[in-house]
């Protein structure tokens, strides 16, 4: 089972991606995607659940037209884990940041 990252950890991981938080209500980070158009944030949705499929690790989302809301948490553990900061990682590359 994946373990919570400690709070140093988090916080390095938080300081290098762009415009991730920690959730204001639960032991989650958060992010808001804003893309051109729908057809743009649902593609940036279609490559995410690939990755996150191969991964095993799921994120919880929130969709409308051309934004896309995230949190990443890993139940399991009860917090943010190494998993969430990859499934981060790979959301910014898949959305060209």
């Amino acid at each position: 089972m994946a373990q919570k990252l400690t709070a140093e950890a988090r916080k390095a991981a938080l300081d290098r991606l762009a415009g991730w938080a920690d959730a204001p209500d639960r032991d989650a980070i958060v992010k808001k995607f804003v893309f051109k158009d729908f057809n743009e944030a649902f593609g940036f949705m279609t490559r995410v659940a690939l990755v996150a499929e191969k991964m095993d690790h799921h994120p919880e989302w929130f969709n409308v037209y051309k934004t896309v809301e995230v949190t990443l948490a890993t139940h399991d553990a009860g917090g943010v884990t190494e998993k969430d900061i990859k499934l981060a990682e790979a959301m910014e590359k898949l959305a060209g940041r």
